[in-house]
């Protein structure tokens, strides 16, 4: 079996810290290294450099959008949370032949909980009736 390959959308603990606060800032407001590390600060024990890495990182893997801003930097995710997690679960069935993908899903429902299927449902009933779908 071939070891699961590098992804943009796995993320670290501490990136995933600082998606999640950029996530939580109104939309389209791009947010500084102080403001997430005044942020983050409150939680843990990090300091502001290691914030600044870990955003500079984050705009390598093209995951969020790196603007200047005076003399620093403002950061804004590229995708909703939706959109990574659904790029993160894409990419782990691309590491799994069609039949361990269906079987991969099939774990993944028994193991869902009520919100979880009746989502999965309302999904699924969307892409067969797309909502504005003309009969002809």
């Amino acid at each position: 079996m071939n070891p699961p390959r590098p992804s943009r959308s796995q993320l670290g603990d501490l990136e995933r810290a600082v998606m999640e606060r950029l996530w939580d800032a109104p939309d389209g407001v791009a947010l500084t290294v102080r403001e997430v590390h005044s942020a983050l600060a409150g939680a843990r024990d990090i300091a502001y450099t290691t914030v600044m890495t870990v955003m500079d990182r984050l705009a390598r893997k093209d995951l969020v959008d790196q603007e200047r801003d005076g003399r620093a930097y403002s950061y804004r995710p590229r995708a909703t949370r939706a959109a990574l997690t659904a790029e993160l679960m894409r990419d782990t069935l691309d590491d799994f032949s069609d039949h361990d993908r269906g079987t991969a899903l099939v774990a993944f429902v028994e193991e869902a909980g009520p919100e979880d299927v009746a989502a999965l449902r309302r999904a699924l009933a969307e892409l067969d009736d797309p909502p504005g779908r003309v009969e002809s």
